[in-house]
């Protein structure tokens, strides 16, 4: 009988390894006449070319919607997207919106129970009072 080795792909667990930015796509929907644009507006003219240039694995549509608020939608690897109403901000609260697009993971935000999660059990066990020695019952 032979013995054979199991074969497991080896996971990080402490966070070491490539890193890949969950939004892969970013659509910009403004209006030209609306005043509730106008930050909107002035994010494109000045500021998107320079924060697309810096984020060059993230894919960018503009497209005019007339007569509606601008929206900021992001789109994820996992199939989500999340979008975001950004109506009379000035381009530098739009630019913060799309930096929180762009740093999102897509999923929804869940309530954390327990401050520290683990895939690996105590080493020491679990703690009762009625371990060691002295305690009478």
């Amino acid at each position: 009988m032979t013995i054979r080795a199991l074969e497991k792909i080896s996971v990080g667990q402490n966070g070491i390894g490539a890193f890949i930015l969950q939004c892969r796509k970013m659509d910009i929907h403004y209006c030209n006449q609306s005043g509730s644009s106008r930050g909107m507006n002035a994010f494109i003219k000045s500021q998107l070319s320079k924060f697309a240039s810096l984020n060059p694995q993230i894919e960018f549509s503009v497209s005019p919607r007339p007569r509606k608020h601008p929206v900021l939608i992001g789109h994820y690897i996992n199939g989500k997207e999340k979008s975001i109403c950004v109506k009379n901000m000035d381009s530098l609260q739009v630019l913060k919106k799309a930096e929180l697009l762009r740093d999102a993971s897509g999923e929804k935000i869940k309530k954390v129970n327990k401050p520290i999660t683990s895939i690996n059990e105590s080493v020491r066990g679990v703690w009762s009072p009625y371990h060691g020695k002295g305690m009478p019952v």
